[in-house]
Order: structure tokens, then C-alpha cells, then sequence
């Protein structure tokens, strides 16, 4: 999908979502997934790794290890 379309997705999940929802995204998209989540699980290999708050989820040293192979950014 273009960005456009990515964010006009975002938007359309955003008006469906209201009140106490539970909605499940798969999504590699970091974008995306900041832009929508209030509680994110992050697993590698088909196990969870951590789980918590998007900006808790950004610095954990696991998530970056798991898919950046322990670089900073």
C-alpha cells in the first residue's frame, strides 16, 4: 500500500474503534502499529518477547536484539 492508503486505513480503524474495543493487528508496518496500539505484544519467533505500552515497546533493549540485531537507532 502507498503511505496514503496506509494512512487512510489508519484513520478508518481509528472511527471504527470507539469506546472499550478489543481490536488484534498483525502488522510489520512500525507505523502503523504506533499509530493505532495502546498495548502492543512483540514476539520473534512465534513467542512473545515483551509486552506493554508503545513507548516502552520503542526503547526495550529485547525488541531492538530481536529484529534491528542489537543495533540502536
Amino acid at each position: 500500500m502507498s503511505r496514503a492508503d496506509t494512512n487512510n486505513t489508519i484513520d478508518l480503524l481509528q472511527r471504527i474503534v470507539v469506546g472499550h474495543v478489543t481490536m488484534i493487528i498483525i502488522e510489520h508496518d512500525m507505523h502503523v502499529v504506533f499509530s493505532l496500539a495502546q498495548r502492543i505484544t512483540v514476539m520473534a519467533q512465534g513467542t512473545p518477547i515483551v509486552e506493554g505500552e508503545p513507548d516502552s515497546i520503542k526503547g526495550d533493549p529485547r525488541v531492538q536484539e530481536a529484529y534491528l540485531g542489537g543495533a540502536h537507532l
